[in-house]
Formats: C-alpha cells, sequence, structure tokens
C-alpha cells in the first residue's frame, strides 16, 4: 500500500446523518439451518429500505472456525460456504430439491446447530459441482485467476487439515506440509486435486452469491458495513502460508500472543491466543498482505469496521504459554503510518474505527488523526457517576452510536439485568417517569437516534424487543454463541413502519 496522506479521504470520511440495523447473515431465516445468500437476505434489504435504513451491518463473513465464531476462521479471505443459497443451486439443477429437503439441518428455527451443516453440506455442495460444467465457465476461470494468491493456499490448507484428522497445521505428521515446502504442497495439489477443487468452487459460488446481494442492497440506497477482525487464528491458512508476517518461533508457534489486559470487568483481562502480527515486516514490504485484505473487503462491503482499533497504536502481548492474560505488556504498534496508508491506498473507502476497551490519549490521538469515526455504546453509557464518554451529551458527530456491538446483550436483556442505580441513572438522564424495562429499552433506542452521532445502528433484536436468549455473543464463553436467528415473518412492514417513523422523526 501506497504510505502517504490523502486529505481527499478525511474531507469524505464522515457518514451522512443515518442509521442502520446489525444483524448477522447466518441470522437470517432459512429452511436450511442457517442464514444465506438467498431469498431471505433480498427480503431483508426490502425491509431495512421500507424502515429507512442506510445501512446493514454484517459480522465477518469466514468460514467459522474454533466455537463457530466468525472471528476465529481459517482464512481471512475466504467467504463461508454455509451462506451459499441452495435455492439457486436447485433452480440451476445442480442439486435436486429432493436432495436438499431429505437432509436434517436441524429442527430450531431460532437456533443454529453447527454440528448438523458440518455433517452435511459440503456433501450437497460436491454433489453440486459434480454437475457444474466448471471448465467452460468463464466466470470461474476468471475468479480463480483474480484470487489465486490467497485461494490456491486455502483451499490446499483445507483439504491437507482434513487428511490430517482435523488438526491443526502446526501438528500435522507430515513436516514437509507443515512447513509448506513446495515439493510437498506440489505433492499433495496432486494427490487431492478433487477435494481442492469443491473448496475452489464453494468460494466461487459464495463471491458470485454475494456480489448479488451487494449490487441489490446498493440498487436500494442501502450500504453494507463488514467487519474486519484485527487478528488471524493461528490455525489458518493465512499464517500457514505466511509465517514470516508473525511473532513465531521455529516451530510455528507463537511467541507472544494477543489479548487484552485485566480490566473492571476481568480480572484476568481476555486472553484470545492470536498470534501477532511482525508489524516490522509488514511496514518493509508496504503491507502488502494487508494491501490484498483490503482489497477483498472493498469488493465485499461498502464501509469497513476495523475491529480492536487500538491494537493498531498499542497492542497487549502475552507471553505464550500462560493461562491467563495478566502478564501482558503493550507493544507499540504501526501507528498512523499504517492508518496513513490504508487511506491512500483505498481512498473512497469508508471506515470506522472500533475504539472500544482500554483506550488512552495516544488512542484517541490516532483514532483523530485517522479521520475514522469511533465507536460509542449507549450501554456503556450509564454510569450513576454522570461520568461516561458514552453519555449522547459527550459526542463529536463523526462517531457511530450503537445501542449494543455483537458482543454485548440486546437492549431488553440489558435493562433486565443492571442495576437500581443505574435504572435510575438511564431514567433520570433519559427523562423517562416509567423504568419499566419497556420504557427504558425505547428511551435508550431514541436516544441513539436523537443523538448528534452521524450514524446509530442498533441490533435487530433491540427493535424487535427481544431480551435473553436473542444474544449472539457473550464474552468468554465458548458454548451457544453465534447461534441466534430471526424468525420468518418478525421483520414485517408493521416493523418497518414503526422504525421508519422514527427515523424520519429524528432526521436519519
Amino acid at each position: 500500500m501506497q504510505n502517504s496522506m490523502n486529505k481527499e479521504h478525511n474531507e469524505n470520511a464522515r457518514f451522512p446523518r443515518s442509521s442502520g440495523i446489525l444483524m448477522p447473515v447466518f441470522s437470517l431465516p432459512s429452511a436450511y439451518g442457517i442464514g444465506s445468500l438467498g431469498r431471505e437476505a433480498y427480503e431483508f434489504i426490502d425491509f431495512l429500505e421500507k424502515a429507512g435504513q442506510r445501512y446493514w451491518q454484517v459480522l465477518p463473513l469466514n468460514p467459522t472456525g474454533y466455537c463457530d465464531s466468525p472471528y476465529s476462521s481459517y482464512s481471512v479471505f475466504a467467504g463461508n460456504p454455509y451462506f451459499i443459497d441452495l435455492e439457486a443451486l436447485i433452480d440451476e439443477g445442480l442439486l435436486a430439491k429432493s436432495e436438499v429437503e431429505r437432509v436434517d439441518f436441524g429442527s430450531d428455527a431460532r437456533r443454529i446447530d453447527y454440528e448438523k451443516l458440518y455433517l452435511s453440506r459440503l456433501e450437497l455442495l460436491t454433489l453440486a459441482m459434480s454437475r457444474a460444467n466448471l471448465s467452460e465457465d468463464e466466470g470461474y476461470l476468471h475468479f480463480l485467476s483474480q484470487n489465486a494468491d490467497w485461494l490456491d493456499d486455502y483451499a490446499l490448507f483445507s483439504v491437507i487439515k482434513a487428511r490430517f484428522s482435523m488438526k491443526p497445521w502446526y501438528e500435522w505428521v507430515d513436516e514437509d506440509a507443515k512447513f509448506y515446502h513446495d515439493a510437498a504442497l506440489q505433492r499433495y495439489c496432486e494427490l487431492l486435486a478433487d477435494e481442492i477443487k469443491l473448496f475452489k468452487f464453494t468460494q466461487y459460488r459464495f463471491f458470485l452469491q454475494w456480489a448479488k446481494v451487494k449490487s441489490y442492497a446498493n440498487s436500494k440506497g442501502i450500504g453494507i458495513i463488514g467487519d474486519l477482525p484485527i487478528y488471524c487464528a493461528l490455525d489458518s491458512s493465512d499464517v500457514w502460508a505466511h509465517r514470516e508476517l508473525f511473532q513465531l518461533d521455529e516451530d510455528g508457534r507463537p511467541t507472544l500472543v494477543a489479548g487484552v489486559p485485566p480490566d473492571a470487568f476481568t480480572q484476568d483481562g481476555q486472553l484470545w491466543g492470536n498470534p501477532l502480527y511482525d508489524w516490522e515486516k509488514m511496514r518493509l514490504d508496504g503491507y502488502t498482505w494487508w494491501g490484498r485484505r483490503l482489497e477483498i473487503a472493498k469488493s465485499l462491503f461498502d464501509v469497513v469496521r476495523i475491529d480492536h482499533f487500538r491494537a493498531l497504536e498499542s497492542y497487549w502481548a502475552v507471553p505464550a504459554g500462560d493461562s491467563t492474560a495478566r502478564n501482558g505488556h503493550w507493544v507499540k504498534g504501526p501507528g498512523q503510518e499504517f492508518t496513513d496508508a490504508l487511506k491512500a491506498a483505498f481512498p473512497t473507502m469508508r471506515f470506522i474505527a472500533e475504539d472500544l476497551g482500554f483506550l488512552t490519549e495516544q488512542v484517541h490521538a490516532l483514532r483523530k488523526a485517522s479521520g475514522f469515526p469511533g465507536m460509542k455504546v449507549l450501554e456503556f453509557a450509564f454510569d450513576p457517576s454522570g461520568e461516561s464518554d458514552y453519555l449522547p451529551h459527550n459526542y463529536e458527530k463523526n462517531c457511530a452510536c450503537y445501542t449494543g456491538t455483537h458482543d454485548n446483550a440486546p437492549l431488553y436483556q440489558f435493562v433486565n439485568e443492571i442495576s437500581k442505580e443505574e435504572r435510575a441513572f438511564i431514567a433520570k438522564y433519559l427523562g423517562v417517569n416509567d423504568a419499566s424495562n419497556e420504557a427504558l429499552a425505547e428511551a435508550i433506542l431514541r436516544a441513539g437516534l436523537a443523538s448528534s452521532a452521524d450514524l446509530f445502528v442498533a441490533q435487530i433484536q433491540d427493535w424487535l424487543s427481544l431480551g435473553e436468549g436473542s444474544r449472539i455473543n457473550t464474552p468468554g464463553t465458548s458454548e451457544g454463541n453465534w447461534q441466534w436467528r430471526l424468525l420468518k415473518g418478525e421483520a414485517n412492514d408493521a416493523l418497518a413502519q414503526r422504525i421508519a417513523e422514527l427515523t424520519r422523526l429524528y432526521g436519519r
């Protein structure tokens, strides 16, 4: 990436006064176990248009790895094959409806059963690929040539991993494959050619279908806000194929890993375990790997939310092998040189800085210098002391206000769980006489809409008045996350009309 400031980008970085809804693709309704890029995605875009919204915010679209988390993926470039619309494959004659309907995708329309998806989805996609005339599909051949730099590694990694019982790459018994030696890679390419072709086919189908969804959204005046996880999973094709870009030892193990320090909520901090980047090596080649990653993101999204933005200023490095994040230390990140390079290389792309967590004056200065809007989370605002930076009267316009993120409880669960002191403060601050859950949640929604923030985003659960059981993720837990789904008919015209009326009322 070019490494210079782009003033034109800074001037155009502000959002128009607008609003959007946060809902993962996997949360869309579907008869096949998980939200997909099919009819329901288009219907949700229609709902957003009727509701007067300008943005649909999604979570990472990558294949899910550990604990089914989209933030722990086998590739930061690849798309999730579970999202491929099976109805489209039926319409094209690549699958028979009876073949799809006889598969057990799970019986709970509200929850995703990832085990059932894992056992069935690739079988169907393999069958579809066997009926596709890929050798004469010019779109497929073009996709392969344009994405070979990451696709070849991802497909080969995936099939070798399956060959070795899904063990992480650093435990593969074939040392030559483990260490990415050319002769071994060529041998596996020949041995596993059909399996490799499947992973390339699924990526082609994912990107083809997503491009159509995004084009439809844009035609309706809806922009897509995507999420860019700051770190890669250790067990990923990204780290396997580019060990030189990470802080690893000779055996491919991290010397230091990512996390965040102890705070008022977690006395041990959070130990994420991701390998850390070798930012100096990345700087020396002009952040080429990041440039390619952002090229893919630009094709998928209209706005990119940079997850854990504060790590660009300084990141918390924990000795590998520690059981908590307590013994970590701060290490300087790439800072403004990197954000300047992003803006210079992608002058028309909009960014949101996820500047949450332990913030310092240096982090605030970097965010301000970047011009990227930061995030203000209303569920963090209502400290009875009245000193929170997240209270709406403290906002600058160049920010994005959220009721909560995917890591927060939906509003109705939030207000049900807070202390009496917090309830009283919310009622007093927002001028609510009725301190019921319903009244407080409604008042918080209205406060976000009325705030001076250029962008306001609420979770769809907040508009549906859904509480416990509808949470997307509970940080620090490994079960029950990333499963919640919207039921068919919940995002209806009556709800769209209500949202649209409030959106107009507050000038969004």
